[in-house]
């Protein structure tokens, strides 16, 4: 069964990577949020090892439409939560929604 994975890039201030760590992975505040909603899987962290100061974050649902109908349901703890956080890092980006599959990820529309 495919899975909605919604990926984010950060550039952590090097002064606040532990904390970053400990509130982005997942048992940070951001999974413990997601944990409330209805279709949530998990969130995985990972860094760049070449680039220390740039994660990627990827958080499972089972749909596309649970993420959306959580997000729009607690907009405002989800703004007070990236506010929280933004002290964190030096950019942030989405790099997309993606299907996840059991053994492989790939964009929507992608060809490969």
């Amino acid at each position: 069964m495919a899975q909605h994975v919604i990926v984010w890039e950060f550039g952590v201030k090097p002064a606040t990577e532990a904390e970053f760590v400990e509130k982005y992975g997942p048992e940070g505040i951001w999974a413990k949020f997601f944990r409330g909603g209805q279709g949530y899987v998990r969130t995985e962290l990972v860094r760049d090892v070449a680039d220390r100061g740039r994660f990627l974050t990827l958080d499972y649902w089972r749909s596309e439409e649970e993420f959306k109908s959580f997000r729009e349901q607690n907009q405002a703890e989800y703004k007070k939560i990236d506010e929280q956080c933004e002290q964190l890092t030096e950019a942030e980006t989405c790099l997309g929604s993606l299907l996840g599959q059991t053994d492989r990820a790939e964009i929507l529309g992608a060809k490969s």
